[in-house]
């Protein structure tokens, strides 16, 4: 297939964006509708269709699927999913870079039109079917995916416009946004429908062709996204869905040459193991791989003697436990004054009891290790919560523990401020200027807004790119100078040196 690149017969501009409202209208339908259908089957699409795994292939374990289960049900499963192995992967790289030539000289207009179209469709026809697959596994989802897409295609479009100042006489300067040359690769969380989506659209909205990863807790939301952007115009190709064993995924794909880029959200852990594999790889890569990472968090709230007490212990209680606290921004570490103690601690156990207890992710046994740390530890106390139960779901209830010790296993690893005096706050701004990428005064760690809080974490959280903004995209091309000269030279000495 071939395509003529798509001349532009004038400039454009983005319809004027808002960010998408959250709802819960008709959503116990859509939770119905789809439970009725499990275990839903996921097949392997490699460049738009389906693997015959009938036919036996080199290396290849024949039919390999894995379940996704229903963490607040675990005998329930949710999907049947098809793995991917080492050669589907060789598959997808050789189909993307075939797309590639394709897929990059749709102009910018084209491809912001896709996006804008799915954001539609999520809005409308997908809204509660998308947030229905993301209640059953993890936390996030319609509108916030909505944003990505609607403000991705602002950033995407302004960067396009961004150009030289200045044209010396004779000349005409400018800047190609060029995608990347070769495939990025997209590795997805668990817990978040909209930056499951992000992470191989923003990418692809640049021109580039993806190889996409979903989290085995999150594929059917994953994949429904994948089937709304199919529905959109995305040709086959540009987003090849690989879910499957990570390490073998992952080793296929970073030992290919084509590989630049990483666009990952997950454990700092895992982030940093493969900053090192694709470190060491360098030499057989056609060019320097970008590497975006948004990883593990340990954001706290810093409770100054000046602060309104209730406002403190609401924002502190919803920014640690909304979602479950399956949030890489959730509050999970509060510096209370000697001074504000015994009300902030009487105030915040009040609040506690009347949290209901939701069904959290397959993290249980990792959380219960902390809890049960906690009981046999003597510098801890727990004062609310605490008791944990796997005999149906994995629930454990919001659990406050408190130490006198900085360096508590609590304080230093995450499991996954506040104040009316302005002088505090500005010695605050000073001090931790370095301690976080996003810092909130008199509001909770979470919830940044897609266009209004660019998110990001710095340090050991990330690589601070920014998602919700222009320098996440910035990421995803590869910017090239040109300069059209249209006057002949006629004598290689400069006038200024003819004496």
């Amino acid at each position: 297939m071939s395509l003529p690149i798509a001349p532009t017969f004038g400039t454009f501009k983005i319809p004027e964006i808002n960010n998408e409202l959250m709802e819960r209208a008709k959503l116990q339908t859509a939770l119905n509708e789809l439970k009725s259908q499990f275990p839903i089957e996921i097949p392997l699409l490699i460049n738009g269709k389906e693997v015959d795994e009938s036919i036996p292939r080199p290396q290849v374990r024949n039919n390999k699927t894995s379940d996704q289960r229903n963490p607040s049900d675990h005998q329930t499963i949710v999907a049947k999913y098809h793995e991917a192995e080492p050669s589907h992967i060789e598959d997808a790289i050789k189909g993307a870079l075939e797309t590639k030539s394709i897929w990059e000289n749709y102009s910018i207009k084209d491809r912001c039109s896709i996006f804008l179209k799915a954001a539609d469709l999520v809005s409308g026809k997908y809204r509660y079917k998308l947030m229905a697959a993301t209640m059953l596994a993890e936390i996030d989802a319609a509108a916030e995916l909505i944003d990505f897409w609607r403000f991705n295609a602002k950033f995407a479009c302004e960067i396009y416009q961004e150009q030289p100042i200045k044209n010396s006489a004779g000349v005409w300067n400018r800047i190609e946004y060029r995608p990347l040359e070769g495939i990025v690769y997209a590795i997805s969380p668990f817990n978040f429908t909209a930056i499951g989506g992000n992470l191989p659209s923003a990418p692809a909205l640049m021109g580039n062709v993806v190889l996409w990863k979903p989290s085995p807790f999150a594929v059917l939301s994953n994949w429904i996204i994948l089937q709304i952007l199919r529905e959109a115009g995305l040709p086959d190709g540009v987003i090849q869905f690989v879910p499957g064993p990570a390490e073998e995924i992952t080793n296929q794909i970073l030992k290919s040459p084509d590989f630049a880029a990483l666009h990952f959200t997950g454990s700092t852990f895992v982030f940093k193991k493969l900053f090192k594999k694709i470190g060491n790889n360098i030499d057989i890569y056609k060019s320097y791989p970008r590497i975006v990472g948004e990883t593990g968090g340990k954001n706290f709230h810093i409770i100054h003697k000046s602060a309104d007490l209730n406002n403190a212990v609401q924002q502190t209680i919803r920014g640690a436990f909304e979602y479950q606290g399956q949030k890489c921004s959730a509050c999970s570490r509060a510096y209370i004054p000697e001074s504000l103690w015994e009300g902030f601690c009487s105030k915040l156990r009040d609040e506690h009891s009347r949290i209901k207890v939701g069904s959290v992710e397959a993290s249980f046994a990792k959380i219960k290790d902390y809890i049960d740390h906690a009981s046999n530890d003597s510098e801890c106390e727990i004062i609310a919560g605490g008791k944990c139960d796997d005999s149906e779901g994995y629930f454990i209830p919001p659990t406050i523990i408190f130490t006198k010790n900085p360096k508590s296993k609590f304080m230093v690893e995450e499991i996954f401020g506040f104040a009316s005096d302005r002088a505090a706050i500005v010695l605050g701004e000073h001090k931790l200027r370095n301690a976080a990428g996003n810092f909130y005064i008199n509001d909770k760690s979470t919830g940044a807004v897609v266009g209004q809080q660019p998110f990001g974490g710095s340090r050991g959280s990330g690589t601070n790119d920014k998602a919700g903004s222009h320098t996440a995209l910035y990421r995803f091309v590869s910017m090239r100078t040109i300069k059209e000269n249209f006057i002949n030279l006629e004598e290689f000495i400069y006038p200024s040196n003819l004496s």
